[in-house]
């Protein structure tokens, strides 16, 4: 008589699912993606659950300023002049300035991650960035799960004043850097990733 099948144990499905899906997250460049149109429906649910983020006192501090198709000419002369502006002459380089408009039009989207301060003020600053930042991990984590290729970049100049200018913040309000996203080139050869050991970050107390 055939043995019964063994039963599944939908706890630990869960887990192994999770465990896939975080462990598959990768960082990968605008260069690195195709110009392939990225539907409107994955960038939707992209956002939505950057919207499910965790954030202390209901604050949902995050806010996102979506550039595609010819709205990223904007963006790109934008950020030409705020590094050109904001550049010290000693340290300017023409190669980067030329660059910051290759990257714009290398990826199809181009989302720049802001955060609206309280204005109250009780929450502090750093768990309000610490809620953003749990927000683009969700985007990051949705893009991996349909295999798009993400990447977040905070170059110097998203953090001045001229930034914020720009993109018509509010005093305490914050630039957090851009989220490029689109198809990688190598759809076939998913990077890979490394960790040193959990091990070497711990310390348990009995």
């Amino acid at each position: 008589m055939a043995e019964p099948p063994l039963a599944i144990d939908s706890l630990h499905l869960r887990l192994a699912a999770a465990n896939g899906l975080i462990r598959r997250r990768r960082s990968i460049k605008p260069e690195q993606m195709s110009d392939e149109a990225v539907d409107p429906m994955i960038v939707g649910n992209i956002l939505e659950n950057a919207n499910w983020a965790p954030t202390h006192g209901m604050t949902q501090p995050w806010r996102f300023k979506i550039y595609e198709e010819d709205g990223r000419e904007k963006l790109a002369e934008a950020l030409q002049r705020i590094y050109r502006e904001t550049t010290p002459k000693s340290g300017f380089k023409q190669d980067k300035y030329e660059g910051i408009r290759s990257k714009i039009f290398a990826a199809p989207v181009v989302i720049v991650i802001c955060l609206a301060r309280q204005e109250s003020g009780v929450i502090p600053e750093v768990e309000e960035v610490a809620a953003v930042a749990c927000a683009v991990q969700n985007m990051h984590l949705t893009a991996s799960a349909v295999g798009l290729a993400a990447y977040w970049s905070s170059p110097a100049f998203v953090y001045t004043d001229e930034m914020k200018a720009f993109l018509r913040l509010k005093k305490g309000d914050l630039c957090l850097g851009l989220f490029y996203l689109g198809w990688p080139k190598d759809k076939e050869n998913w990077p890979k990733g490394t960790r040193s050991p959990i091990q070497e970050k711990l310390e348990w107390f009995e």
